[in-house]
């Protein structure tokens, strides 16, 4: 076959070409479909012979080109069709290998789109998981650059597109997903939610304390007290569904919540006590537990040791046996729960039963079952013992904190999203309705105080005798003199006297406190590992490993015995149970203020699919917890939002670097946006005028020195963009941008891509910027090697500065003696003492430090001068002066840099010192006007100068250098024809012609004669700070105005050339 490519038939595209081939074919390998098809047929695919195996990324269903195909290695009737696209079954057909083309519509082998083999992908849902969840894996979709690229391009590269990098938290959850895939032990909504949210809201409130807050509050207040703690959990029950739907929900429970929606600060201080009073709660309800047992111990007389240490044993042991459930694994602990529930539900169903059935014997302890006289009786309160409505709401209040109890195992769910509403909410529900249940069967069927003496019936009239009691044969009015131990308001225990079969609702008592235990002593490891996974703490990571098939964090449960054991040895936790309260509390105000926050900023990334919400319903949620947490206990409310308040700020100080997409983000997005377009409808004041620099810096990286300089200035005060004039079309922004503010330099980076610096800045001047927050200032470094380049950069570079004039942008050049550029220094280099904190700038950004493998380069003393130069204002300014040379008025620029500068810490020893210019005989008048001028001004100033001998001539020798600096620019137009010298002019604009040489004389002697004076009056200054020349556009060739820059500032201290606008930025009216 020819080596010459032939031509395409009509009507198709020429083929592609390789890079050392003569012609060639793009081929696309359908590693993943070919994969499927084999397998769907039970047939290993083939793999061709020289090809890659189709692991890895292709595993995933990503496609890659294979090779390119030369013709002669084709059939002779494939032909040269650009658009026939070759499938991995037709290359190798069963017979014998042979390879022929199949034409796009006779292959098997359909690619992912309708009906065309290309790698564009359409719509999967795979594509848009961050991790291999358990319900899929992540597969990457193509890049735009491997649909769009030239074909020469490596079409696919490393990491992963759109900028979805995953953080180390993440790589570990894909990790620990993907081995445990398969094997894990998931919950549906009924085990996982419902059933432990119902056995942690019925705790032993319901049995020992539900019927004295009857007797206390009456039937009517204890129906309202129940109500409010059913609103405050509905709400945020509420809340907590449109959380849970707004996303796949990962373990964690509140935690992952309340980090995913306000962000890691908030998520990480309520995230670590949320953990710590889950695991006190562990002690409060073993407690609990320890003190029944005790007393039935004592009530046969079988006290093992005293009171207090019983208490300490048997909680101890239970602990021990509750950890020995949670380790084995979490079917075991659901399994215990169960059992546990069947036993509650009993003893409950045993009490409703029993209410039903009077006995005579049970009379005299105050049980006459159902009577209307007695429930009219206690409808009403009758609050004793200093008692008042909300001290009894305060007690109730911790019954309905269970809540978050199946949200808590939320990475043991099978569907998160659908099980979290619907097993929250329906607990809520039915244990709101049976509270009020057992709070109207209580206040009907049982009189407040009984003697619980058969002897105490009625005799004689009903005159003296007004209670209900009396109406049914019994007279306890000797209780109002008190010494009673029966009643509603005596009797804790009066469930059991109720019930039909009274040992079962003591197992019922065990049955809630141990199932709360068991509940607390799984959330709060499970919790807590979630939150060590984040690294929002340091030191924690440890606790973040789970083992076994379902991830246990068996490290994070030894924490949560211990830390409940040594509460359990307290044995009085009638101190910490407020705070647990006011800690569960708290969190369930930041979950209804999540939900408030998410729906104000109105992203568009807040889509919950649970609907009953409303963010102004979660608002008044979030508020009424906090009103709950004063109500039950002012000081363990303050107690509590002071170390949330601590967290907060330790985290906020830390910034942890992660990325949720958080709330408080499109929030202050929404802020943002709305302040900048309030303030396009303000004008502009000279009062509120602050320098907005476009700082020509390139890679931001690259000269250090400009960067933070312009921060010291514009910190806090004004905009700094970092400008990048590029030639190449990589995009890098985001990489920059996280560099600055690792560096903490407020600034934002802004890349353009252009031909040439001229048509870069162009863009940067009329584009940067949005509304009012737009750049008013350019900021150059200044050119050193200009005379050693081509001189088409100098006019590129003379015409940036005129462009910026045109454009009424003020214009600032920076030059150290030393330069600026550091980019041409690489890693690997042996770092002196004092440039280690410098390595940041020029080290690969992927790297934290310089690269120790590589051997070790030395500086030269030129390099070694120039990083000491480059981090000069990087740190704290000695005593010295800013020399401020305001020759020209600008409109007062020239001076408020440097009055700016002096307000920062770095610079506040540095004095600043005037120099203006002025004549012999007024040099009185003029200091004491500049004087009075800077008064007014309210800027301090240590001297002020007045030069009257600027317009004398220069020295010769100096006069001969600049001579001899011009001399190989300039256009000699006298030494050729008149013709000639046009069209070298024209040609070469930049030259130096002797007519303008001629028409700027004193000016050029004017630059000359200030640098000698500069080098006389600022040879020691910190900072010069000198009113810019100007040239007249299209009558001072770029040649002679850069010469004229370059002398002026030649071998002196870091200056500043500064030009404004000629608009006013200083004002003395108020």
């Amino acid at each position: 076959m020819s080596d010459q490519p032939s031509s395409p038939p009509a009507g198709h595209k020429p083929a592609l070409r390789a890079p050392g081939s003569s012609q060639s074919r793009f081929q696309v390998d359908p590693v993943a479909e070919a994969a499927a098809a084999a397998a769907a047929a039970g047939v290993a695919p083939k793999t061709p012979p020289g090809s890659r195996s189709s692991t890895g990324e292709e595993s995933k269903g990503r496609f890659r080109v294979v090779n390119f195909l030369s013709p002669s290695d084709a059939a002779p009737d494939a032909g040269v069709n650009g658009d026939t696209v070759r499938s991995e079954a037709s290359l190798h057909s069963s017979t014998g290998g042979l390879s022929h083309f199949s034409d796009t519509h006779s292959s098997t082998y359909y690619l992912r789109t309708f009906g065309h083999n290309t790698i564009d992908a359409v719509p999967n849902i795979d594509f848009y998981r961050q991790t291999a969840a358990p319900l899929g894996e992540k597969l990457l979709r193509p890049s735009l650059s491997e649909l769009h690229d030239e074909l020469d391009k490596e079409p696919f590269e490393e990491g992963f597109p759109n900028g979805e990098e995953l953080t180390a938290a993440e790589i570990i959850t894909a990790k620990e997903l993907s081995e445990s895939k398969g094997g894990t032990v998931k919950f549906g909504w009924v085990k996982g939610v419902l059933i432990r949210c119902m056995l942690n809201i019925w705790g032993v409130m319901l049995f020992i304390r539900m019927s004295w807050i009857v007797g206390q509050a009456g039937i009517a207040l204890s129906c309202a007290i129940v109500l409010m703690a059913i609103v405050v959990t509905c709400i945020t029950g509420l809340s907590t569904s449109a959380i849970a739907t707004n996303g796949f929900v990962r373990g964690g429970g509140a935690y992952y919540l309340i980090s995913r929606s306000l962000g890691p600060e908030f998520g990480g201080s309520i995230g670590l006590i949320f953990a710590f009073a889950n695991a006190v709660a562990v002690a409060m309800y073993v407690v609990g537990f320890a003190e029944t047992v005790v007393e039935l111990l004592d009530s046969i007389d079988a006290l093992m040791t005293d009171e207090i240490n019983d208490i300490r044993i048997v909680g101890t042991l239970t602990a021990v046996l509750l950890l020995g459930i949670s380790v084995a694994g979490m079917e075991w602990e659901a399994k215990a729960q169960i059992v546990l529930m069947v036993i509650l539900v009993a003893a409950i169903c045993n009490y409703f039963i029993g209410s039903f059935i009077p006995l005579k014997s049970k009379e005299p302890q105050g049980f006459f079952s159902y009577n209307a006289a007695i429930m009219m009786e206690n409808m009403g309160p009758d609050f004793r013992d200093d008692e008042t409505f909300f001290s009894v709401f305060a007690i109730f209040f911790p019954a309905a904190t269970g809540i978050l109890a199946g949200a808590n195992i939320s990475g043991d769910l099978a569907d998160p999203q659908s099980a979290i509403p619907k097993g929250t909410l329906l607990a809520i529900l039915i244990t709101g309705v049976v509270y009020i249940a057992v709070a109207i069967s209580n206040g009907s069927c049982i009189v407040r105080d009984a003697t619980g003496d058969d002897n105490d019936t009625m005799v004689g009239s009903l005159e003296n005798c007004t209670d209900a009691a009396c109406t049914l044969g019994y007279d306890f009015s000797i209780c109002k003199e008190g010494g009673c131990k029966y009643g509603l308001q005596n009797d804790f225990q009066v469930m059991s006297l109720v019930s039909g079969f009274g040992p079962l609702i003591t197992a019922g008592i065990f049955s809630a406190t141990l199932s709360s235990a068991l509940a607390s002593l799984v959330s709060a490891p499970k919790v807590f590992q979630a939150l060590c996974k984040d690294k929002i703490y340091p030191g924690m990571h440890v606790f973040a490993k789970g083992y076994g098939k379902n991830k246990e964090p068996l490290r994070a449960y030894v924490l949560t015995f211990i830390i409940g054991l040594a509460f359990i040895l307290i044995a009085e936790l009638n101190i910490i149970a407020p705070i647990i309260s006011n800690f569960f509390l708290a969190s369930y105000a930041l979950i209804n203020f999540s939900v408030f926050h998410a729906s104000l900023a109105n992203s568009p990334g807040w889509r919950p699919s649970f609907k009953y919400y409303n963010k102004w319903v979660s608002l008044a949620g979030a508020v009424l917890c906090c009103v709950v947490m004063f109500v039950i206990n002012w000081w363990a409310a303050l107690l509590t939002n002071g170390i949330v308040l601590a967290l907060y700020i330790y985290v906020s100080y830390k910034k942890p670097d992660v990325n949720w997409g958080s709330s408080t983000q499109a929030l202050m997005y929404n802020k943002a946006l709305t302040h900048s377009l309030h303030l396009t409808g303000v004008e502009d004041h000279i009062k509120n005028f602050r320098p907005q620099c476009l700082v020509m810096s390139g890679y931001p990286n690259s000269r250090p020195a400009l960067l933070y300089l312009v921060h010291a200035f514009t910190k806090n005060v004004g905009l700094m963009v970092c400008g990048h004039v590029r030639t190449d079309m990589m995009n890098e922004q985001a990489r920059y941008q996280r560099w600055l503010l690792k560096t903490r330099i407020k600034a934002f980076y802004t890349p353009v891509f252009a031909d040439d610096l001229r048509q870069g800045a162009q863009y940067l001047l009329q584009t940067t910027g949005l509304g009012r927050l737009k750049p008013n200032t350019l900021v150059f470094g200044f050119k050193n090697n200009w005379r050693d380049g081509e001189m088409k950069d100098v006019e590129t570079y003379i015409n940036t500065i005129h462009d910026a004039f045109d454009l009424q942008f003020g214009v600032v050049l920076l030059r150290l003696k030393e330069g600026l550029d550091i980019s041409h220094i690489q890693g690997g280099v042996s770092w002196p003492k004092w440039a280690n904190r410098l390595s940041l700038f020029i080290s690969d950004f992927n790297s934290a430090s310089v690269d120790t493998k590589k051997p070790p380069m030395q500086l030269s003393p030129a390099d070694e001068k120039l990083l000491a130069a480059s981090q000069q204002f990087q740190k704290k300014q000695s005593k010295g002066t800013i020399d401020v040379w305001w020759l020209f008025d600008d409109g007062g620029l020239t001076l408020l840099i440097p009055y700016l500068l002096t307000n920062k810490k770095k610079w506040r020893d540095c004095k600043i010192r005037v120099f203006i210019g002025g004549k012999i005989n007024r040099i009185d008048h003029d200091r004491r006007a500049m004087a009075a001028l800077l008064s007014k001004f309210r800027i301090d100033f240590s001297d002020i100068t007045v030069l009257g001998d600027i317009n004398i001539k220069p020295k010769k020798h100096n006069k001969k250098m600049f001579e001899e600096m011009i001399e190989p620019y300039k256009l000699k137009e006298d030494d050729m024809e008149q013709e000639a010298a046009e069209k070298l002019k024209a040609e070469e604009p930049w030259r130096i012609t002797d007519n303008e040489l001629e028409l700027y004389r004193a000016k050029s002697n004017r630059q000359i004669r200030l640098n000698e004076l500069l080098k006389e009056h600022s040879s020691t200054a910190n900072l010069i700070v000198i009113t810019m020349p100007l040239a007249r556009k299209g009558t001072v060739s770029s040649a002679l105005y850069m010469t004229w820059l370059d002398t002026l500032t030649k071998d002196l201290p870091p200056i500043l050339l500064v030009r404004g606008n000629h608009q006013s930025v200083l004002t003395f009216y108020s």
